[in-house]
């Protein structure tokens, strides 16, 4: 068996696919290589094989053989969350769902544009160049977060530090305090849902018949989670892609129409992760794919960003096409592990490119792509910063 490749690969250019990626997709769709963590995993990187295995019982999210775990660097916050959720992942699946209900996401998109309009007069009022970043993408996901699932309003900067914290997967003492920060508050918030329902997210899920307070909380953390960090990171990479190819942008302006389409091109196009891993995955059975034997427990790392820059799938990938068809995407999964949460993800980006057109049809990037970081300190990437004029 040849020498495990090392992960992560050199990321120089934070728009593209990282070039030993790239190299190591042209010679197949699954490979062996090794974690930063030091643990043996393999890595499928073709769309058509990570499309398969996101929707395919021979892979858990837990494994068969919990002590024997491999990890992949993750943050104390999935490590001690994910597991749980795949135990019973159809039931809480089905108990989600409709609070992500078109007529849900309908409500929330007015609020969702109110927040975005007053961030958006503060950010005129600034002198440019202005970080995008921390003036949008970091403040609207977490209000809209808290307006969804019910949490007072003064408790929002306090809830977006505690995410932070937790994502980080660079520092696990910090990580292991947020989870501790955001778990003890959700206790006392669910406590007083139950005794004084709103009419909110966590008021409905705490009305479910048969639901005990651990997996509230377990879904609770997993929700601001998802619906928070990836936002930020996902509002930066729809930004970035677009200023940095002005046709694209000139496009939207030309056709604000368009911008649907822009946000699932964005999606597709995604910003690669430093950490060049992928959703991981536990085999419970051994099988074979594409010649290569995977055995009962091993770690198996599903690289979408890479799927979604295959080339027989999207042929151009590394092209931003506004109208480009992006049926086959993979951004938020596939079959039954396909985010819940894509359709609130899919709202604020469309509200936040919208707006940006309409009122700073101007505005580009203060600083050249060369000068822009991903962020390594949390599972998701995304953006240190985002510096634009206009």
């Amino acid at each position: 068996m040849s020498t495990p490749v090392q992960l992560p690969f050199e990321q120089a250019n934070v728009l593209q696919l990282a070039p030993g990626l790239r190299t190591l997709q042209s010679r197949g769709a699954v490979h062996r290589v090794r974690t930063p963590g030091g643990d043996d995993a393999w890595l499928v990187t073709g769309h058509a094989r990570v499309r398969q295995l996101l929707d395919d019982d021979r892979l858990s999210r837990s494994n068969p053989d919990p002590e024997a775990a491999a990890r992949d660097g993750g943050s104390a916050l999935l490590a001690g969350l994910l597991g749980g959720f795949a135990t019973d992942h159809a039931r809480l699946r089905a108990l989600l769902e409709p609070h992500f209900a078109p007529e849900r996401m309908s409500a929330l998109r007015s609020y969702a544009d109110k927040v975005t309009g007053r961030l958006l007069d503060e950010l005129a009022g600034q002198e440019s160049p202005v970080d995008l970043r921390r003036a949008l993408a970091v403040s609207l996901p977490i209000q809209v977060m808290c307006e969804w699932l019910g949490v007072p309003q003064e408790d929002e900067d306090r809830f977006g530090r505690w995410i932070q914290d937790a994502a980080d997967v660079g520092d696990p003492v910090r990580s292991k305090r947020g989870v501790g920060a955001l778990l003890g508050y959700c206790r006392h918030l669910v406590a007083g849902k139950r005794q004084d329902a709103g009419d909110d997210v966590l008021s409905r899920i705490c009305a479910t018949e048969g639901i005990a307070d651990y997996e509230i909380l377990g879904l609770t953390a997993l929700l601001l989670f998802g619906g928070y960090e990836t936002t930020v990171a996902r509002i930066g990479t729809c930004v970035v892609l677009l200023l940095a190819d002005p046709e694209q942008w000139q496009a939207l302006l030309d056709d604000p129409s368009l911008v649907p389409g822009a946000v699932e091109e964005t999606l597709r196009r995604s910003m690669p992760n430093p950490h060049n891993g992928g959703m991981p995955r536990y085999a419970v059975t051994d099988f074979e794919i594409d010649g290569v034997t995977i055995r009962t427990g091993d770690f198996v790392l599903l690289n979408i960003i890479a799927a979604n820059h295959d080339e027989t799938a999207f042929p151009g990938p590394e092209r931003v096409d506004v109208t480009r068809d992006t049926a086959g995407s993979l951004a938020f999964g596939h079959g039954a592990h396909h985010c819940v949460g894509a359709a609130l993800a899919r709202m604020q980006l469309q509200v936040v490119l919208a707006q940006l057109v309409a009122r700073f049809p101007t505005m580009r990037l203060a600083v050249g792509v060369e000068e822009l970081r991903l962020r390594h300190d949390t599972l998701i990437g995304g953006l240190v910063r985002l510096p634009v004029t206009w």
